[in-house]
């Protein structure tokens, strides 16, 4: 998975560009981000250097447009404190004129 890789590599700027220049991510329910909030948004998660887990559960494609349906983790022990957070994501995708999928809307909590 794409953005597990990035996410992974702890390079902000490689997860970035797993995302339209106007995509969301919804790091709490009901918060959606984008820009400058997206950016701080994962530099958060990637501060605390601990890996993602990812796997697709459903990937149901039409043309240039994908819904993902991905189980997560990110688990471990930063700056002292554990951290266990977890969730199936509900992400919709789509295809560049580069053949590069990227995220639209980045969604961690699916329907929470």
């Amino acid at each position: 998975m794409v953005f597990a890789s990035a996410f992974n590599s702890g390079d902000s700027e490689a997860v970035g560009q797993a995302y339209e220049d106007h995509g969301i991510v919804v790091p709490h329910p009901g918060h959606p981000m984008t820009g400058p909030g997206r950016t701080a948004a994962i530099e958060h998660l990637l501060g605390l250097g601990l890996p993602i887990e990812a796997s697709t559960r459903h990937a149901y494609v039409t043309g240039d447009i994908a819904l993902l349906i991905v189980d997560w983790s990110i688990r471990g022990v930063a700056h002292g404190a554990d951290v266990d957070f977890a969730g199936t994501a509900a992400d919709v995708a789509r295809r560049g004129p580069d053949g590069l999928w990227r995220y639209v809307i980045d969604n961690p909590y699916g329907t929470a």
